[in-house]
This record gives C-alpha cells, structure tokens and sequence, in this order.
C-alpha cells in the first residue's frame, strides 16, 4: 500500500490512484469483509478500515509485548495491514528481562522490546498516509480518519495498560504498580516467562519468584521484592476469589515460548532427515498454556544455560539468518 501510495502521490503513471484503490479493496476483501458493510460508500468503508486496522494492530503489540515477543525488524514492510504478525525474520522472545531487548544485531532500540508499541505507531502513520489519498475531495470522511489517527497512542496506551492488568490479575489498572514491578524485574535479571508463570500461582513468599532469577538477589531486593508482593497480593484480593484469578493468570501468562537455544538443535537435526525433535516442540508448543509432563517441563521450562548467553545465531541474529 506505501508503494502504490508513492506511485499516485507523484503521478507515477495515470492509473496509481486507481491502483491504490484496488489494492485497498482487495486488502478489505481479504481481510476485513465481515466487518465492513459492503453496501457502504468506499469512503465510508476506508474509514472503517482505519478503525478497524488500529484495533487489530494495537491489540496484536500489545499481546507481543505479553508473551515476550519482539519482531526485531517492525518497519512498515513488516506490518501486515491485516493485523497480523509478519515477518519472521529476526525475531526473538525475551528470556532474560531487558525492555531493551533486540534479537536483532541491526535493529536499534526502536525496534526493542518495549519500543513497540512506538514502531507500530509510526507504521499506522504510514498507512494513514496512504489511504488518506482515496478520500481527497471528502473533507468529512477524512476528518473522521484524522481522528483516528490522532487516537492511535491513547489506543495502544489503553491496550497496553490492560495488558498488564491481565498479567497481574487485576480489575483496574494500576500504573504505579506496574513501574515499581518493572523496575525490580529489571534490577533482578530474571525470565519473562518464568517469572510471570510463577506470579500466576500468587505466591505467598518470594521464595517461588527466584526460581525466575538468574543471578542471587541481595536481602536489599528481596525487602523491595517482599513489600511489592504484599501490595500486590492486597490489589488481587479485591478481585476475590483466588483460585479464579490464578487460573485466569495462567490463561495469560504461557508456561511455554519459543526459546532460541531449544530450537536450534530441532533444525540442524531436521536439515539431517529427523524430524523427531521438530514434532515435539510442535507439540509443546500447540499448549503453551498448560500444565505438561515432568519430562516436558524438565526440558522447556527452565533458565537459559549461561553457554548460550551471547551466542551468534542463538542470543542474537542478523536480519538474513
């Protein structure tokens, strides 16, 4: 779509506006006609597109950021308008915790962890761009889609916030628990998945939580960790019953995520003709959310080993590999 909007915006040749507007039916066709009337005026449904389009991209970084996902290359030829994930090129799953986190050697903290959310903002920019030229001459339908995206950041910042709500079982959210929360999971070095798998289980003691640890905490942080968990658990407690909100954790917080160094040797020994290791990671993989073996969880629900800290093609990747 930027490319056949770069076409009608310089007068490539005499039909790239018409081209634009095809590519942009097509997109509603394939992508969007259930939700869009068909009945309605293009302009009207263009609209409707841009709504629609920034629900499913909000959404879908919000959920990335939930299951420790980063894309590592989020540019706007990596966006689907559709509202799916894209590209799996050099993208990665945080293990250890760092909002920083980039799997990829050339990506640069905007296109981090945490960075996101901004990425996808400055990609819906170019897609408003874009379909901004099918309305010229329609001053109400294209401030109806100014509007929409002049509320893309207040968007994202409300998935976001509810997203993190999910996670800590909450009601409401709560900002300022959320921040102190970060900043200890930062200062602790521990593992996205684990630690929040852990936290579903609402410890009493933070006893659970190091189990998430990669390095020892000092009696200082584990004070920090203590009064943080108490505050927590009082939060929770307004929700009610326990029991439903640890399992309502666990319906968000996977057991399971894809782990580079897990992988790794399901592929090498693939390119070899035994596909043995791949149909079992397929196989965890398609209940990330459940209680599996001993045996299973032995293997896929532990710390990444210090040997493949730092490893090329395993803790970090170039865009072609």
């Amino acid at each position: 779509m930027e490319l056949f909007a770069r076409r009608a915006r310089s007068n490539a040749h005499p039909g790239a506006l018409n081209e634009l507007q095809m590519i942009v039916q097509h997109l509603i066709e394939r992508n969007y006609r259930p939700e869009i009337d068909p009945s309605l005026d293009f302009a009207d449904q263009v609209v409707e597109l841009a709504a629609l389009f920034r629900g499913r991209l909000t959404a879908l970084v919000a959920n990335w950021i939930r299951v420790g996902y980063c894309q590592g290359n989020f540019n706007s030829d990596n966006c689907a308008a559709g509202g799916y994930t894209l590209d799996y090129g050099p993208f990665g799953f945080c293990e250890l915790f760092d909002p920083r986190f980039q799997p990829w050697t050339g990506g640069g903290e905007h296109f981090c962890f945490f960075n996101q959310p901004a990425a996808a903002e400055a990609n819906y920019q170019m897609f408003w761009a874009a379909i901004r030229l099918l309305l010229e001459g329609n001053p109400q339908a294209l401030a109806r889609l100014d509007a929409i995206r002049e509320g893309f950041a207040e968007a994202m910042r409300q998935e976001i916030e509810a997203m993190w709500a999910r996670k800590l079982g909450l009601t409401r959210t709560d900002a300022p628990l959320v921040q102190d929360l970060l900043q200890l999971m930062v200062r602790s070095k521990l593992d996205y998945t684990i630690f929040f798998r852990r936290l579903s289980t609402i410890p009493e003691t933070i006893s659970t939580l190091k189990e998430s640890f990669y390095v020892p905490s000092s009696e200082e942080l584990d004070g920090q960790w203590t009064q943080w968990l108490q505050r927590w658990r009082d939060r929770i407690s307004e929700g009610g019953d326990q029991k439903a909100t640890s399992e309502a954790m666990k319906r968000v917080n996977p057991k399971f995520t894809w782990r580079e160094w897990l992988i790794a040797p399901a592929y090498e020994q693939a390119a070899q003709g035994d596909f043995s290791l791949v149909r079992e990671l397929q196989e965890v993989f398609s209940h990330p959310y459940e209680e599996q073996s001993a045996e299973v969880e032995a293997i896929y629900d532990r710390l990444k080993p210090r040997e493949f800290f730092n490893a090329g093609g395993v803790s970090h990747y170039s865009c072609s590999s």
